[in-house]
C-alpha cells in the first residue's frame, strides 16, 4: 500500500484539471493576445477559469489576476501594494508565522525603508485581534496574515481580523494568503472585507505553477512584472493557458460536494488524532479539533529525528514532511514551532502529515500500525 500523506506540499493533478489542459497544450494551443480564431480559443480558456473560480468566492472576473503560482501572488500583492500606497505611509504589519514568499518579500520591503511590525501568536499559533488592532497606525498601508499556517494548520480569525484593521484604519488593505485555505473553507473576500487574496493551484489538484490573486476592485496595486501588458497591465507575460484552464477546473472541482469533502478531511484528521490517543511518544501541536485546519496534523515524536522518521515511513511507502516542504530541506528551525514555544527538543522532532480528499481511512490506519511498530524501534538508536 501506498499512503501520500504530503498534500500541503504538493497534490495529484486531478483527471479533469490534466484533461483541459493537454486539449489546451495540443488542440487550442493559441496565444490568447493572438486576433485569429486560434488566440480567441485560448482567450476562452481564461474567461472559463476565471468565471469558474469567481463563482466559487463569490467576487467579480475581474477581479482575479492569473499568476505562477503562490509565491508570485504573495509578491504582487505584498511589492505591488506597498509601491502603489507607499504615499499614504510606509508602514506593514504580518506575523512572525508566515510562509517564506510572505515574509522575504517584508524583509526586502524594510530593506527599502518600510518599517514591519511582527504579531506574535499564542501556543495554538493564533494572533490576538487585540495586537493586530493595536499594531494597526495612520501610517499602515498593508496587513498580510495567513489563512491556515502551513505547518500545523492554525486557522486565524480573517473575518474578525478584517474589522480590526478597518475599524482602526479604514485605508489599510488587507491581503490573505489562502494558500493552505482554499478549497478546505468557504471563502468569500468580498464579504469577509478581505482586499487581496492569494491561491496556489498546486495545492487543490491543479497543475504546478499556476496561481491567482485576488484583487478587490478599486485596489492599488503596482505590477512587480513587467512587459506586454497582458491582465490589465498588472501581470505582464504570455498567459499560461493549460495552466489557467487545469486551475480553472480544480477550482470548480474543489467547492463540488464540498461539505462531504471538508467532513471526509476531518474524519482523516481524527482517525488519525485518535489511532495515537495514548501513545506517549505522540504529541500534538496547535488546535486539533475542528477549530484548526481539517488537512494538516503536526506531530511531535520523542527520541526520534523528524528525518529519520521520514525516511523510515518513505521505507513503507508512507510520505509525510519534516515541517513544511519549502523549509524541509534546509537546516533553519522552523519560525512556526519556535513562535509556538514548543519543547526545544522537538524542533528537530516534528513530522507534517497532510491529507486530501483521495485519502482513505484504510491509508491512515495503515499510517498508524507502521508509527507504533516504528517509533519505539528507532528511539532505541538515539543517541541522547
Amino acid at each position: 500500500m501506498e499512503a501520500y500523506f504530503d498534500n500541503s506540499a504538493t497534490t495529484r493533478c486531478s483527471q479533469g484539471a490534466k484533461d483541459v489542459m493537454v486539449r489546451a497544450l495540443v488542440e487550442d494551443y493559441g496565444n490568447p493576445s493572438s486576433l485569429h480564431v486560434k488566440g480567441m480559443e485560448g482567450e476562452n480558456y481564461i474567461r472559463d477559469a476565471k468565471a469558474k473560480i469567481s463563482k466559487t468566492l463569490k467576487a467579480k472576473p475581474t477581479e482575479l489576476v492569473f499568476t505562477s503560482g503562490g509565491t508570485e501572488s504573495n509578491n504582487l500583492a505584498i511589492l505591488g501594494a506597498a509601491m502603489a500606497n507607499k504615499r499614504s505611509g510606509r508602514h506593514l504589519v504580518t506575523t512572525v508565522i508566515e510562509h517564506p514568499a510572505v515574509s522575504a518579500p517584508m524583509k526586502f520591503l524594510e530593506e527599502q525603508g518600510f518599517s514591519v511590525t511582527y504579531l506574535n501568536v499564542d501556543k495554538d499559533g493564533l494572533i490576538s485581534l487585540e495586537d493586530l488592532e493595536r499594531a494597526v497606525t495612520d501610517e499602515t498601508i498593508l496587513v498580510s496574515v495567513m489563512y491556515v499556517n502551513n505547518e500545523i494548520g492554525a486557522a486565524e480569525p480573517i473575518a474578525e481580523a478584517a474589522q480590526a484593521i478597518k475599524k482602526k484604519n479604514p485605508g489599510t488593505l488587507f491581503h490573505v494568503d489562502a494558500i493552505q485555505a482554499y478549497g478546505k473553507y468557504i471563502i468569500h473576500p468580498g464579504k469577509m472585507g478581505i482586499d487581496m487574496m492569494s491561491v496556489s493551484g498546486h495545492k487543490i489538484h491543479g497543475p504546478k505553477g499556476s496561481g491567482f490573486l485576488y484583487v478587490k476592485e478599486k485596489t492599488k496595486v503596482k505590477p512587480v512584472i513587467y512587459g506586454g501588458g497582458q491582465q490589465k497591465n498588472l501581470r505582464s507575460g504570455t498567459e499560461n493557458v493549460p495552466g489557467i484552464a487545469g486551475l480553472g477546473q480544480a477550482a470548480q472541482e474543489a467547492y463540488e460536494e464540498f461539505a462531504q469533502k471538508q467532513a471526509h478531511l476531518y474524519q482523516l484528521k481524527e482517525a488519525f488524532i485518535g489511532g495515537l490517543d495514548g501513545e506517549k511518544w505522540a504529541h500534538f501541536n496547535g488546535r486539533t479539533g475542528r477549530d484548526s485546519a481539517p488537512h494538516i496534523v503536526s506531530l511531535s515524536v520523542d527520541g526520534v529525528r523528524s528525518e529519520v522518521l521520514l525516511h523510515a515511513l518513505e521505507d513503507r511507502h508512507i510520505y509525510v514532511s519534516a515541517g513544511s516542504a519549502c523549509a524541509s530541506n534546509k537546516p533553519a528551525r522552523s519560525a512556526t514551532l519556535t513562535a509556538i514555544g514548543i519543547r526545544q527538543d522537538y524542533l528537530d522532532s516534528t513530522v507534517r502529515v497532510s491529507f486530501s480528499t483521495q485519502n482513505t481511512l484504510e491509508e491512515v490506519e495503515y499510517c498508524i500500525a507502521n508509527l507504533k511498530e516504528l517509533v519505539p524501534m528507532l528511539g532505541k538508536y538515539t543517541r541522547h
